[in-house]
């Protein structure tokens, strides 16, 4: 089996947007950033089998992880984590001091994911997902409605000069 490899990435945003949709339940939210910041992808040969969104937040030292998926067939092996600690990389060694990310709070296995990743919770902001921002209503996410979504935070340290 081939070596999985995390680059970023210069390709068209469209050939990923079946990858985005995976993490993403609005057409309309996804449409509104999908071209925003970069692309981190993981290759295993020539198959980009996950992806994770890094963009600026507009607060200095701050960037926020926006999107992040592995393909079906692919969760479970270790492909998110290491999308992470790759960002995790990137944004400290452009001084950035906290990377942020946004969950459904619903989505247990998100909030597990990222704890362990080294995330914590920073702030809930309640009604984030309804019909006025596009998301479709009734949604549910193992049996809870899906209303709120949870900001975590990972505190940044500048990497060490070796």
């Amino acid at each position: 089996m081939n070596e999985i490899q995390v680059q970023l990435y210069t390709g068209s945003r469209a050939q990923l947007r079946p990858l985005f949709e995976l993490a993403e339940d609005s057409e309309s939210q996804l449409d509104s950033y999908l071209d925003a910041g970069r692309i981190l992808v993981a290759r295993q040969g020539s198959e980009v089998i996950g992806h994770l969104q890094l963009v600026d937040t507009g607060q200095p030292g701050q960037v926020e992880i926006k999107n992040m998926a592995v393909r079906e067939d692919r969760q479970g092996r270790g492909v998110g984590a290491r999308l992470v600690r790759a960002a995790v990389e990137l944004a400290a060694a452009e001084h950035n001091t906290t990377l942020l990310v946004a969950t459904a709070a619903a989505d247990i296995g998100n909030l597990r994911f990222y704890q362990r990743q080294g995330f914590r919770m920073r702030t809930v902001e309640r009604d984030a997902f309804t019909p006025a921002t596009g998301y479709p209503p009734g949604s549910h996410i193992d049996g809870i409605e899906l209303r709120d979504r949870v900001w975590l935070d990972h505190l940044l340290t500048a990497p060490s000069a070796d």
